[in-house]
C-alpha cells in the first residue's frame, strides 16, 4: 500500500458570512478557485499532473449546485481534462474529502490529488438548499419520535450529559478568541492563509475578520439564550439552557484545500512532504444527541494508529459549540493547552464544507511551529456522525 503523504495546505481568510463580510461579494467558485490558484503556485505543481479534485460543500444550491470543484478548476484556467465531484458530510465535507483523496493514493489508483472544501454562507444561506423539505422522511421520524431536534439543542443535550455549565462555555469561548488572536498577531496563520481578492476592494483579504479581541467570559455571559424552547423543555427537562451565539460556532465564508500525494511522487518531484497520514476513522453514534461521535472516531483512530492520547501532541476539535469540545476534553483528559491551541471555530467561524481541510491547515502549522510530532483532528457532524484523522509531522 502507497505512502500518502501531504504537500501543503492553504486556506482563505474566514469572513463573517452575511451582507457586507469581508468575502461577501466575491462568488463561492471564485473564492475557491484563488484558494486553488494559492495552493497550486506555493507547491510549484503542474495542475494538469493532478488526477481528481475533491470538494466538500454543504449548502449544494444556488452557486455551489454545479460541482463547485469543477467551476473552481476551471475558473482558476486549470487544464480541462482534470475532473472533480463534491461530497457532502454535512460539517466533515472537507474532512472527508482528504480522507478519500488519501484513500485513492494509499490505493495506488491515484498519486496526486486535491482535496478540500468551500462554503459562502454569505451568499448561498445555511439550510437554503432544502428550502423547507422533510429530509428525514416518515421511517426516520418514526423511529426517532416524537422527532429530531435541531444542532443547538443537541449542543444543550451535550451540555446537560457532560455537566457542563454556562460559564465553563463562555470561559472556553472567551479563551478560542485570545489565543486565535494571539496566533494572528504573531502572524503564525500567516503561513495557511492565501490572499483572496474581492471585486470592489482595492487590497487583498489577507486576514481573519471573525476574531474579537478583547472578548470575555462576562461579557458573553450577557448573551440570551439561543435555543429556549418550552415544548423542547418538556422533552428534555435536563437542559439548562446555557449555548448562545457567543459560545457557538461563527455562520463564515471560506475555502481551504490539501495537497496529497504519493510518497514517491512528491520525491520524485522534489516536494517536502510535510505530514504523513497515520489513521482515518469515521463513525456514526445517537442522531439526537448529534455531536457525540468525535468521541467514539476519536478511539476508533488512535486504535486505528496504535497511540495512545498521551502520544498526541496538538488536538484540533470542532469548536460548533463550546459543550463539544469541552465534553471530548472531559472524556480524553488531555491538558488544554494542546486542544485547539489556536482558537478554533468559536473564533474563527465555521464554512461548513471548508472547515474539515481548515481545521487541518491549521493542526499542519501549530505542528510545524511547536516541533509536535502527531496531531489528532476530529469533527462533529449533523446527523451523528464524525470523522477523526491522525497525521504525523514529517
Amino acid at each position: 500500500m502507497n505512502t500518502a503523504v501531504i504537500v501543503d495546505a492553504v486556506r482563505s481568510p474566514m469572513a463573517k458570512g452575511k451582507p457586507g463580510g469581508a468575502l461577501s461579494g466575491l462568488h463561492a467558485v471564485e473564492l475557491l478557485a484563488q484558494t486553488l490558484r494559492g495552493l497550486v503556485e506555493r507547491t510549484g505543481i503542474d495542475p494538469g499532473t493532478v488526477q481528481d479534485v475533491i470538494i466538500g460543500c454543504v449548502s449544494q444550491g444556488g452557486e455551489q449546485a454545479a460541482t463547485p470543484g469543477r467551476q473552481a478548476w476551471l475558473a482558476a484556467g486549470y487544464p480541462e481534462h482534470v475532473p472533480a465531484t463534491t461530497i457532502d458530510r454535512r460539517c466533515g465535507s472537507a474532512q472527508q474529502a482528504l480522507h478519500f483523496a488519501v484513500q485513492a493514493v494509499m490505493a495506488g489508483v491515484h498519486d496526486v490529488v486535491v482535496a478540500g472544501g468551500v462554503e459562502s454562507m454569505s451568499r448561498v444561506p445555511m439550510g437554503s438548499a432544502r428550502m423547507g423539505a422533510d429530509v428525514h422522511g416518515p421511517s426516520v421520524t418514526s423511529r426517532y419520535a416524537p422527532g429530531m431536534v435541531s444542532q443547538g439543542i443537541a449542543a444543550e443535550l451535550v451540555a446537560a450529559r457532560w455537566k457542563i455549565d454556562r460559564d465553563e462555555m463562555d470561559a472556553y469561548s472567551a479563551r478560542s478568541h485570545a489565543r486565535a488572536a494571539a496566533v494572528a498577531d504573531s502572524g503564525g496563520f500567516g503561513e495557511e492563509i492565501v490572499p483572496i481578492r474581492v471585486p470592489g476592494r482595492d487590497e487583498p483579504v489577507v486576514a481573519d475578520e471573525t476574531i474579537r479581541r478583547g472578548t470575555t467570559a462576562e461579557k458573553l455571559a450577557g448573551l440570551r439564550c439561543a435555543f429556549e424552547d418550552a415544548t423542547i423543555a418538556e422533552r428534555f427537562p435536563e437542559i439548562s439552557w446555557s449555548v448562545t451565539a457567543g459560545n457557538s460556532s461563527q455562520i463564515t465564508d471560506g475555502a481551504s484545500a490539501v495537497l496529497v500525494m504519493s510518497e514517491e511522487r512528491a520525491a520524485r518531484l522534489g516536494l517536502r512532504a510535510r505530514a504523513r497520514v497515520v489513521a482515518m476513522s469515521v463513525v456514526g453514534d445517537d442522531p439526537i444527541a448529534m455531536l457525540t461521535a468525535p468521541l467514539p472516531a476519536t478511539r476508533m483512530v488512535l486504535d486505528q494508529a496504535g497511540l495512545a492520547i498521551g502520544d498526541i501532541d496538538t488536538v484540533e476539535v470542532n469548536e460548533a459549540f463550546a459543550s463539544v469540545p469541552l465534553a471530548w476534553q472531559a472524556e480524553f483528559g488531555i491538558d488544554e493547552k494542546r486542544l485547539n491551541p489556536a482558537g478554533g471555530a468559536i473564533a474563527l467561524g465555521h464554512p461548513l464544507g471548508a472547515s474539515g481541510t481548515r481545521l487541518f491547515a491549521t493542526l499542519l502549522n501549530q505542528l510545524e511551529r511547536t516541533g509536535g510530532r502527531y496531531g489528532l483532528q476530529t469533527m462533529c457532524e449533523a446527523g451523528g456522525m464524525a470523522n477523526a484523522t491522525v497525521i504525523e509531522r514529517l
